[in-house]
């Protein structure tokens, strides 16, 4: 009768034995069929600011350096202007971008806490008349990132004079426009992006602003 025991006694052990080795093997198939972490498509280079953004999150600044051209990719960002360094004036503006080249990221937060801006392919500059290229976009974030690029239907790119700076025009609109102070602007649909309105209204009022040379 012990004897007969203790084979009663064993026999739910050697079957939770069985049913352990059988999970280790689902285990093992479940660890083979888990894609490779390594395997995962990497995100851009995230790029390196000369100083903290007090506009865009390290989340914006990711997102948004998947819609720059491949030039621009891996490049430091130089924070040329700020209207909290610099004051609201946008012959201030114009005069910290003497010299420079490079491609540039304008970035607004209105009255609203919206945050939208665009970015250009070359320097922002007085001009006679409209420059850049197709390479220029606007965008904004809605809180989701939304990205207006380049239609094709015009080359009203960007304007630059004494009294405003214009991004994207048709009919009479401006996708973006900023007046000499910086201080007020617009938004508008127009035909060179066909954005919607970047900010909540259509009116404007900035609270801070960003110019960063991508070079």
């Amino acid at each position: 009768m012990r004897g007969l025991r203790w084979r009663y006694t064993r026999l739910p052990t050697q079957v939770e034995d069985a049913l352990t080795g059988e999970e280790g093997n689902e285990k093992e198939e479940e660890e083979e069929a888990a894609p490779d972490p390594a395997a995962a498509p990497e995100d851009p280079m995230v790029p390196q600011l000369t100083e903290a953004s007090q506009v865009l999150s390290a989340s914006d600044i990711r997102q948004l350096s998947f819609h720059f051209p491949p030039r621009v990719t891996g490049h430091p960002w130089s924070l040329v202007f700020c209207t909290s360094r610099d004051g609201f004036s946008l012959q201030s503006l114009y005069r910290r971008m003497e010299g420079c080249s490079g491609p540039v990221l304008l970035v607004l937060r209105d009255q609203d806490g919206q945050i939208f801006g665009a970015f250009s392919s070359s320097a922002i500059q007085l001009s006679k008349g409209f420059y850049g290229t197709g390479e220029t976009f606007l965008f904004s974030f809605s809180p989701q990132l939304k990205v207006f690029k380049w239609t094709g239907s015009n080359s009203f790119f960007v304007k630059g004079d004494l009294d405003s700076l214009m991004m994207g025009s048709g009919s009479g609109r401006f996708g973006l426009w900023l007046d000499g102070d910086l201080f007020h602007g617009g938004s508008s649909p127009c035909a060179t992006f066909n954005n919607e309105v970047l900010a909540r209204r259509e009116q404007f009022c900035v609270q801070e602003l960003e110019a960063w040379l991508l070079s």
